[in-house]
Order: structure tokens, then sequence, then C-alpha cells
């Protein structure tokens, strides 16, 4: 079945039905964070169900990576901003039953605009809460930072996904960003829990990559995921085309690797 077809978004379906709902974040860059953001939302949407996702990042890169055009009227800034609605900001993708809220370059100053406003960590949770019945997942791409943007997702999200690079200054910054999940869980969001950990960019033929891959799995026995996904030229060769990898080469390993994550996401949450 393609996953590749002009659809509309998604139809309203199981009034007050509340979806999972998906923070994908880690405050350093280059981890593969937005890459699995898109293709796990992809991933998703191949198996039918209806996903959405919000970027939050002023890079859009999720926004282009999924082939939706950065000049959209209204966006996750309006969003923020109470000034334009969920249904108003979401637009259709190339991928049958998978839209995007777009991010725009403007987020970039939201730091400062939202700090002055009343329940400021709230914004996004306020715009979705009411609106998210239409979508089966949720997945929330972070900018790479803690900041205002990235406390807004977890505070509206029910779980946080982590992707990290199997590199040793990764140990240091998950250590943090567990710091920061349990701050908001304690102080904001009671709900808010670690969904899992992804090792991205996973060389078998490195040492350190099985190193760290070791550190990780016996500090956080149960929270890694069993897939990794690997270092692979055609995931970094789709984002260009405007496309996931998924759908721009199905059967490359990274495709295949993101494939695997998704079922075993869903696997585990059935069984949890």
């Amino acid at each position: 079945m393609s996953l590749v077809a002009p659809e509309a978004a998604p139809r309203a379906g199981s009034a007050g039905r509340r979806p999972r709902i998906v923070a994908v974040a880690n405050q350093k860059g280059g981890v593969g964070k937005t890459t699995t953001a898109v293709n796990l939302a992809t991933a998703f949407a191949a198996q039918g169900r209806r996903v959405l996702v919000i970027d939050l990042d002023p890079q859009a890169n999720a926004t282009t990576g999924l082939g939706v055009a950065e000049d959209n009227a209204l966006t996750s800034y309006e969003l923020l901003l109470g000034e334009a609605v969920l249904g108003a900001t979401a637009v259709a993708s190339a991928v049958a039953g998978l839209s995007v809220v777009p991010a725009t370059p403007d987020l970039a100053g939201a730091e400062i605009e939202l700090s002055a406003r009343a329940r400021r960590e709230f914004l996004l949770a306020d715009a979705i809460r009411r609106h998210v019945g239409d979508y089966d997942d949720v997945l929330i791409d972070c900018p790479p930072s803690l900041n205002l943007l990235t406390i807004n997702a977890l505070v509206a999200a029910d779980r946080v996904l982590v992707p990290l690079q199997c590199e040793f200054y990764a140990l240091a910054g998950l250590a943090q960003l567990l710091d920061t999940i349990e701050r908001v869980q304690q102080v904001l969001n009671p709900r808010l829990e670690l969904l899992g950990i992804v090792l991205t960019m996973y060389d078998r033929r490195n040492n350190l990559c099985e190193q760290v891959a070791g550190d990780v799995r016996r500090h956080l026995a149960g929270k890694v995921y069993d897939t990794v996904i690997p270092r692979n030229i055609r995931i970094s060769e789709a984002p260009s085309h405007g496309l996931p990898v998924l759908v721009y080469d199905r059967r490359c390993p990274g495709a295949q690797a993101y494939t695997k994550l998704a079922a075993e996401m869903l696997r585990r949450a059935e069984a949890a």
C-alpha cells in the first residue's frame, strides 16, 4: 500500500477520545529527533492510524521533511498565541492520514513574547486539549533546547520519547533532560512519563556505540527500545526531497528500522 496520497486532514472521529500525545525531545541537536518524529508518524499512518505532527522547532525541519511549505499563514506560532485553533493550523502532508501543524522562524522569538503571559507553560496544552480527538497519535517535535517551547510540549504531552545518539556526550545531556522531565512531572504535568529512549545513528562497527548502548540499557532497563536506528545515507537524503525515508526508500535499512520501531512502540503500548 502506497504511503503517499493526497488526502485532507483527518475528519472528526470518536469524539472525546484522547489520543496518545508524545513529545519527541532532546536538548542536543543532531541526534535524529526530527527524523524520528517524521518517520514514526509516517509509520503509524501507514498502519491506518490518524496522526498529527506539531512542529515546535523554529528550524521547521519536520514541516519541510513532510513536504509542507513553510509559507503557511497559520502555524504553531499562532496556535501558541491563541490566534488560531488546531483545526485551522493543521494541514495535510503528502502521507495519507498524516497532518502537520507547520512551524515558522517566528518561533525563535516566542521565548520572549510568551514569557509574560499567564499560564505560559500551558499555552500549547490549552490550545489543543479540546481538538486532538480527531487523531490517534500526536507527535510534538521539540526544538533542540530546554526552553519555553519544549516545556510547553512536555506539559501538553502524556509521554516523552528521547532519541539518543550513540556517543559519549549524549549521556550527560540525557541526565539533564531526565531531570527536566521529572521537574515538569512534579510541578506542571503529573501524568507525564518517559515513554522510552531510541538509540540513533547506531554503528555496530564502532565500539563506542556498543559501549554507550550498553550503559544506557543498564541504567534505564526497560525504557530503551530494542530497535536501534542505524547510520544510513538514505535517512540523510530523504529530507532534501521533502519526504520521510519510509517514502523516499522504504527498503533501505533506515526505513525498515523505523517501521520496526513503530511496531515495537505499539506492542508495548498494548501490553501496558
